[in-house]
């Protein structure tokens, strides 16, 4: 049974940081690319950041560029968006999604999502 399980998430302050965990089990973890999307209420899903396969290409949105950060740790199925400086318009639903490709539009599998409050 394929699951990716989200946590990291809570309510924090304008500037502070956060890091986002993404465990993965049911299909094999190097062989996918792994999405941070996030949705914000009323708003339209946005991709956040990709990382591919090994070696491990990352993409980020303008949006978050330099204050965000993907990575991956193949030998524990588990992926990371490590986000510093965060805004409150950084505040949204964040997932995680596992692809073949950060090339591809359309993610084969889910986790549920964290949610992430960014406020004073």
């Amino acid at each position: 049974q394929v699951q990716l399980v989200e946590s990291g998430g809570g309510l924090v302050q304008p500037g502070g940081s956060l890091r986002l965990s993404c465990a993965t089990s049911g299909f094999t973890f190097g062989g996918y690319a792994i999405r941070w999307l996030r949705q914000a209420p009323g708003k339209e899903r946005e991709e956040v950041s990709c990382i591919s396969q090994n070696p491990s290409s990352t993409y980020y949105a303008d949006s978050v560029e330099g204050r965000f950060t993907i990575s991956r740790d193949n030998a524990r199925n588990t992926a990371y968006l490590q986000m510093n400086s965060l805004k409150p318009e950084d505040t949204a639903t964040y997932y995680c999604a596992a692809l073949k490709s950060c090339h591809n539009s359309n993610e084969d599998y889910w986790g549920q999502g964290t949610q992430v409050t960014v406020s004073s």
